[in-house]
């Protein structure tokens, strides 16, 4: 098994820490098993089937059978995360140009308590970074 294990990772064009990062596993874990020095359990076949819906289980666990279901193989492919800010354009002149919101003072809050009156300052928050999470359980942080 883990010879066919290799040539999935070979067809997918992925390493074996990419490949482990992307099931969740322990990178020793892959490392182990393609080395033959353990087999694969439960937990870690349900993460595979789970990630790579059009791997074949009976191939990869018997050798019967082609690598992938149906007819064209998908490979996924891993995780690469963009700077969207990289390429972006420059404002010319006489352009509009889009400037980000300046951050208002904090709220002040007048409370009374036991007669006294005090003031509760409330810290205005910004935002620091975006993650948005895809269908195909990638995802893309924004900063």
């Amino acid at each position: 098994m883990n010879k066919r294990l290799q040539q999935f990772l070979s067809a997918e064009n992925i390493s074996q820490a990419q490949f482990a990062d992307t099931i969740g596993v322990a990178r020793a874990s892959v490392s182990h098993i393609l080395a033959g020095r353990n087999k694969p359990g439960f937990d870690f076949m349900e993460r595979m089937s789970k990630r790579y819906p059009a791997l074949s289980l009976e191939w990869l666990i018997t050798g019967k059978g082609k690598m992938y279901k149906g007819d064209a193989p998908e490979p996924v492919q891993p995780v690469q995360v963009l700077d969207l800010w990289q390429d972006a354009p420059v404002a010319q002149e006489n352009s509009p140009i889009l400037e980000e919101p300046k951050p208002e003072p904090p709220a002040k809050i007048e409370s009374i308590t036991s007669s006294k009156k005090e003031q509760h300052i409330v810290k205005q928050r910004s935002i620091s970074r975006i993650v948005v999470f895809y269908d195909d359980n990638t995802f893309q942080e924004l900063k």
